[in-house]
């Protein structure tokens, strides 16, 4: 059988955020430990971070700022989240984000159902989210999107049907979204066990094989570039 991968790479693009903006309009946005500038201009709360995403934008003349996939990163270091005694630092991204403003429209990747949907509260984690299910040429598999609004989840039901690029929900703010500046996290899983309203976006070095093959990079669904 032909491999998930290969199939979401042989679709047509799909986006997940407002359809009326153009590829063109997005910009790689480079987070990792390896940026200087930002190492040395580290915004310091999410307004900040905010602020600093929108005058990348301004200064490439673009609208939605986009990259992490197996990206190493620092800001994950403020939360317990992904950190405690017993096990390894998490810090490396396993979706895609899609930094722009609040209230910006989401879209379903894919016809699918709902498989789960939670608030998942606390500094540094998703806040709202919501799983859908898919099954396309015998693969079933499944799409996160996280750090929503709260009205996103409001009047869920598990099993609804959502179309390809019908509006799902909006971004949220820094107070809803696990204190980040908003952005979409959209995260590709194959298999997401028994996980609801949740699942792993980050994690350690000593498990990324394992992520790797089980979250496929986002892109070869978007083909953002």
């Amino acid at each position: 059988m032909t491999t998930l991968e290969t199939v979401l790479k042989n679709l047509a693009p799909i986006k997940v955020i407002d359809a009326t903006i153009n590829y063109a309009q997005y910009m790689p946005l480079d987070l990792s430990v390896s940026n200087q500038e930002l190492k040395n201009n580290k915004p310091q709360t999410a307004a900040d971070f905010e602020i600093y995403i929108d005058n990348l934008l301004a200064r490439a003349n673009a609208k939605v700022a986009f990259g992490g996939y197996l990206e190493e990163r620092d800001i994950y270091k403020r939360s317990e989240n992904f950190k405690n005694s017993t096990a390894p630092e998490r810090n490396i991204h396993i979706g895609l984000d899609l930094w722009i403003k609040a209230e910006t429209p989401v879209l379903a990747a894919f016809n699918g159902t709902i498989h789960s949907f939670k608030n998942n509260i606390g500094l540094g984690d998703y806040g709202p989210t919501i799983i859908l299910k898919h099954e396309i040429e015998n693969h079933i598999f499944y799409t996160l999107y996280g750090h929503l609004s709260l009205k996103s989840i409001i009047n869920l039901k598990v099993g609804s049907v959502f179309k390809k690029e019908q509006i799902l929900g909006t971004l949220g703010k820094s107070d809803v979204n696990g204190d980040y500046a908003p952005h979409l996290h959209f995260q590709i899983i194959k298999n997401i066990g028994e996980n609801l309203g949740d699942y792993p976006g980050v994690c350690s070095k000593t498990n990324l094989d394992y992520y790797v093959n089980n979250c496929p990079n986002p892109n070869l669904l978007l083909k953002i570039t």
